[in-house]
């Protein structure tokens, strides 16, 4: 799935205009201009179009969870990791504070029925040997179910 299109959904969700998910990414510590997240939330035909990427991304998911969930006295581990839409998932767990209830009323909304062992499988650590990739289709449809739960949630 296209790192745009999450950012945008997200936004959608969250009810964020291009000011304001400027703002998340600062939360983060992520140094960019309001011309940069412009060209990140832009039609993929428009010329102000920008590639959000997986760095971009992930330091939105970070503003996001301190956004929703407030400044975190833990320390931040400044290694890069790589972004995936496992990591991604986890990501929105956090930030929404999603209990095993939840995610499975997520995926229900949107006619997934998934069990505990695949549910799980996916916020695995990836040497784990019942890890499981979270494709593209899931996460698209999860934040969808997302978009339709989160006042409910």
């Amino acid at each position: 799935m296209k790192t745009n299109n999450i950012l945008k959904k997200l936004c959608d969700i969250e009810k964020l205009d291009k000011e304001q998910a400027y703002e998340v990414f600062k939360l983060s510590g992520y140094d960019l201009t309001k011309d940069r997240v412009e060209g990140y939330l832009s039609d993929d035909d428009s010329k102000e179009f920008l590639d959000c990427g997986y760095e971009a991304l992930g330091s939105f998911l970070d503003g996001l969870i301190i956004h929703k969930r407030g400044e975190s006295n833990s320390k931040k581990n400044d290694t890069p990791i790589s972004l995936n839409n496992n990591l991604i998932l986890k990501k929105l767990r956090i930030a929404y504070e999603l209990k095993e209830v939840d995610l499975y009323q997520i995926f229900n909304t949107v006619e997934i029925d998934i069990t505990k062992g695949e549910l799980n499988s996916l916020f695995r650590k990836e040497d784990h040997k019942n890890y499981r990739a979270c494709p593209d289709s899931i996460l698209s449809l999860f934040l969808d179910g997302l978009a339709i739960c989160e006042g409910d949630i």
